[in-house]
């Protein structure tokens, strides 16, 4: 048996580790957005009626003078991200195999994530 195969309690783990605290994101993650998806149904169905500047309004209304609408619809957008990078991590992770193939994955996974992110951002944020 060579050093990687110990058993019993001094074995050797390997892995990210991500583990439990994947498992807590992914978590939280789903609870902002789930509460945020409320967020907008509640505006929805309390509304007056459907026009352009009402569903804008559910984006960026204030309170306070505080953007509340677009720190909330940021919130979610980055949870979404956030969720949805470990979900792809832990696909590429068990199901491609090979490092290079698993690299140019993550790589491009990113890439779009982050473009997600600056596109919404632009969007939002320039109302």
């Amino acid at each position: 048996m060579s050093t990687q195969e110990r058993v019993g309690t001094k074995r050797l783990v390997v892995g990210a580790h991500y583990g439990a605290l994947d498992f807590l994101v992914q978590r939280c993650t789903a609870i902002i957005m789930a509460v945020y998806t409320l967020i907008l149904i509640f505006g929805y169905v309390f509304s007056s009626g459907m026009s352009f500047e009402t569903w804008q309004s559910l984006f960026t209304f204030h309170v306070g003078g505080v953007p509340l609408g677009q720190l909330l619809a940021t919130l979610a957008f980055l949870s979404l991200a956030w969720h949805a990078w470990i979900g792809a991590r832990d696909i590429w992770m068990d199901y491609a195999h090979g490092a290079g193939l698993r690299l140019s994955l993550y790589i491009l996974t990113a890439l779009w994530l982050a473009g997600s992110i600056i596109y919404f951002v632009k969007i939002l944020w320039s109302l």
